[in-house]
């Protein structure tokens, strides 16, 4: 059996850390020929290697880690370099304990990062799920290490293990011998029982910023000495999605496609990516309604060979992007966007208004989804532009219900274009006309709908008016009474029990609710209102102070009353002569009838 600190000293010499000194010469991907060797080379996980430097230092070391995060972050490269630290060991003997500082290759850390050393044993439990081998490792590990300071146990997707196998290694887990240490790497932490993950240290590897994918690549595009556009790194450090392995693989296969230079078509033509510049025009022909340019924009995208699907996404990112931009202009400074996108991010995100963008995503989203699900992916998605278009120069409900109220949209008079008067709105998609979006957002189809609209808002209540005559009402008791009137008993109930008046005026109604009302009770509210006054009501919600309830006014106006006959004379006197003697009701009686001693019932509205 050869010596593994033998096996170490002999591949020194080579270069990289994936084959041995038998292997053959031959390519090596990217993936593997720029793996992480010490904490030194980790990109993106400060945070945890600080933590373990700290660790390291004072010699807090655990005897469990498990590292978590999605896949190519370095989970398995990470427990290697664990591995590799609590190892470390020169051939002079100069260092004698576990360290993060690693600047020169050890007795064992060759064989350690070739998964080839007896004492690091690495283990899959996507296929090792059972309780036989986890018991393996439970036995042996109170066997001493063979030639390294600690044994170190290495099992990847730790979460696939069955229950019975998480069981048989709770007890070794928690009090494992001195010289055993293990290092756990999962991508679904959620399915890894609590009872394992109270024995560990957890460590959670994060995405790896853009900026910082694209200056890896970029290293790397140097050593390799391939020259690679600026755009083309930005492309695949977004496709990556914060995988460092995603990133370099991409490369890879973009050096090979492009045969030379790595340009940013042949890199949107591998990946099927839309021009960010061409989503831009289309995002820009969308926002001002202009359906035949979208329409145009789209084709072309789809004919030179752009996916619908990703054409979808790809605007959904940059809705996402603008909005970003608008609640963090700081989001504009990031190096993962071009100059034309953080220049025309900052345009869009100064005049289109949030209502807009989140419309536009939402849009989106539920668009993707139909044109994945779609028989003909294309012709979804130019529906879905159709639907964005034509929603570009509508207003919101509470901006038609508005319009309604104060007569409408104003007609075209002397050839002034309606659209134009909205857009220079307060409430317009865009405030002034900079290049290279049209203020003005004359979208004939979308004015022609609002108004087409608007016609049949305002039609509706004129009818109603011809059916029915219109009441006033301007308190809310007169609201109680008119319920009470109606026969509606629960409207009268809600609103005695569960309504706290704010204000009222005739035809609006601003309350607060308690907790146990009803989720329909406003919209309950406002139709019968319509329905009884023959005239628009709005119901809000509001968080203002708000008065008692009437049940609650009329519960403090009995106590009120009882509180004050219970300090009457002649009742104490009463309640003097005959002990144990209560009272069981108050009521307030006329005057009229008081002399009578005749009781008379409460109406509603003194309650």
């Amino acid at each position: 059996m050869t010596d593994p600190g033998n096996a170490a000293s002999t591949d020194q010499n080579q270069t990289g850390f994936d084959l041995g000194a038998s292997a053959p010469a031959g390519y090596r991907v990217l993936a593997r020929k720029y793996r992480p060797a010490s904490f030194d080379d980790l990109i993106g996980q400060d945070a945890m290697v600080r933590t373990v430097s700290n660790a390291f230092e004072t010699g807090r070391i655990p005897q469990a880690w498990i590292l978590t995060g999605v896949r190519g972050v370095g989970k398995t490269t990470t427990a290697r370099i664990l591995a590799r630290a609590l190892n470390y060991e020169l051939p002079d003997g100069s260092v004698t304990g576990p360290t993060i500082r690693m600047p020169t290759l050890g007795r064992h850390c060759q064989a350690i990062m070739e998964s080839r050393h007896l004492d690091v044993l690495e283990m899959d439990a996507a296929s090792h799920t059972g309780v036989g081998d986890v018991r393996q490792i439970t036995d042996g590990v109170n066997y001493a290490p063979a030639s390294a300071r600690y044994k170190v146990y290495i099992i990847d997707e730790v979460h696939m293990l069955s229950t019975a196998a998480f069981n048989a290694f709770l007890k070794t887990l928690e009090e494992p011998p001195p010289h055993a240490k293990f290092i756990f790497a999962t991508t679904e932490i959620r399915k890894v029982p609590i009872t394992v993950l109270s024995r560990c240290q957890r460590f959670d590897l994060r995405r790896v910023d853009a900026d910082v994918l694209i200056a890896n690549l970029s290293s790397i595009a140097a050593k390799e000495k391939v020259e690679a556009e600026p755009e083309a790194l930005r492309m695949i450090a977004r496709a990556a999605e914060g995988s460092v392995r995603d990133s370099l693989s991409l490369f890879d296969q973009a050096i090979a496609h492009a045969a030379g230079m790595v340009r940013a078509d042949d890199v949107r033509q591998m990946l099927g990516l839309a021009d960010r510049t061409r989503v831009i025009e289309l995002f820009a022909a969308l926002a001002s309604g202009d359906i035949e340019a979208a329409f145009r924009e789209f084709r072309d995208q789809y004919d030179i060979g752009a996916d619908p699907i990703v054409i979808l996404s790809d605007l959904a990112e940059f809705v996402n992007f603008v909005t970003r931009v608008k609640v963090a202009p700081a989001t504009a400074e990031s190096g993962a966007y071009g100059e034309t996108e953080r220049l025309r991010g900052r345009d869009f995100a100064a005049k289109l208004s949030m209502r807009v963008l989140s419309r536009m995503w939402q849009m989106l989203l539920k668009g993707i989804a139909e044109t994945q699900a779609a028989t003909r992916p294309v012709m979804a998605a130019e529906m879905v532009l159709v639907r964005i278009a034509y929603a570009a120069d509508l207003p919101t409900p509470d901006e038609a219900l508005r319009a309604i109220d104060t007569g409408g949209p104003s007609a075209s008079t002397n050839g002034t274009d309606a659209g134009a008067t909205r857009s220079a709105a307060p409430s317009a998609r865009m405030e002034a006309a900079a290049p290279p979006v049209r203020a003005s957002f004359s979208a004939a189809p979308a004015r022609a709908g609002l108004e087409a609209f608007a016609a049949r808002q305002q039609a509706e209540p004129r009818a109603e008016q011809q059916s029915a005559p219109q009441l006033r009402l301007s308190t809310f008791p007169e609201i109680v009474a008119l319920a009470a009137e109606k026969r509606d008993i629960s409207i009268k109930a809600a609103l005695e029990n569960d309504v706290r008046l704010v204000r009222v005026e005739d035809g609006r109604l601003e309350v607060a609710l308690e907790a146990n009302a009803s989720r329909a009770l406003v919209n309950d509210l406002s139709r019968k209102l319509e329905q009884w006054t023959g005239r628009r009501w709005t119901v809000i919600v509001s968080n203002a102070p708000a008065q008692p309830t009437l049940r609650a006014q009329a519960q403090a106006q009995q106590n009120e009353l009882e509180n004050a006959v219970q300090a009457d004379p002649r009742v104490q006197d009463v309640m003097a002569k005959w002990p144990g003697a209560k009272l069981e009701v108050v009521r307030r009686v006329p005057q009229s009838q008081a002399n009578a001693d005749v009781p008379e019932p409460p109406a509603d509205d003194e309650d």
